[in-house]
């Protein structure tokens, strides 16, 4: 099986503060992009990356990544759409033919260890149509109404924080995507396994990690330095 991932680069990144799209912040001195790509690319069993960049920035990327990228993995760098959805159907659109598994990933979650990648990729090749990587949730959970009153403390013993990269079979995928764009804007969505959910698609979840957390404020980035530094010293 072919394996391709979908790298989500082409949000601003407002929570972040005033400056360049999220994807291309800089975390100890190269951009998020950058470390998200090699993170997946150190997992063998990837042999394609398409990454939805800021339209104004196509060409910074395809240069940035020139020199990340093993031999084996090909690259497909396309302008992004308004949305997350629009990015990753835009992807969809180029796929060669002999893609059949696809992973879909957010380039805000620049550390995922190879491992997580490998575990979603050997799921969907070993069967399953839709695979999200998670965590059980720590926090406690309370229902509120739109006063901020609470109703309900859930329990969280059956939750789950969904992460990426998640992956899917490519017919799943373009099922899910395609229904999508026929709802117009009810068919957005904040990650891909929700779309595949809309149209009755089973998806089962495989363990993720703690160092792939999304970075989406400051704090985070100052999570991820720290999570590099403990990397470094451990080498």
């Amino acid at each position: 099986m072919t394996t391709a991932v979908v790298v989500a680069a082409a949000g601003r990144g407002l929570r972040l503060g005033p400056g360049p799209a999220k994807a291309l912040r800089d975390l100890w001195g190269e951009p998020l992009l950058v470390h998200a790509v090699r993170s997946l690319v150190a997992a063998p069993s990837i042999d394609m990356l398409l990454v939805a960049a800021p339209a104004d920035q196509v060409a910074l990327v395809r240069r940035l990544l020139a020199d990340v990228l093993p031999e084996r993995v090909a690259l497909v760098v396309l302008a992004g759409g308004a949305s997350r959805t629009a990015s990753v159907r835009l992807a969809l659109q180029v796929l060669p033919d002999k893609v059949d598994v696809v992973l879909v990933h957010d380039a805000a979650r620049p550390l995922v260890p190879a491992a997580v990648v490998e575990a979603v990729v050997a799921a969907v090749r070993g069967g399953a149509g839709a695979v999200v990587p998670g965590l059980p949730v720590a926090d406690t959970i309370k229902h509120v109404d739109d006063a901020g009153a609470v109703t309900a403390t859930v329990d969280r013993s059956m939750l789950r924080s969904a992460q990426t990269p998640q992956g899917f079979r490519r017919a799943v995928l373009m099922a899910a995507h395609d229904a999508a764009a026929a709802a117009g804007e009810a068919g957005e969505a904040t990650d891909d396994a929700a779309l595949v959910e809309r149209i009755g698609g089973r998806v089962v979840v495989v363990p993720g990690s703690p160092e792939a957390f999304k970075v989406t404020s400051p704090l985070d980035l100052l999570l991820a330095e720290a999570v590099l530094t403990a990397r470094r010293a451990a080498q």
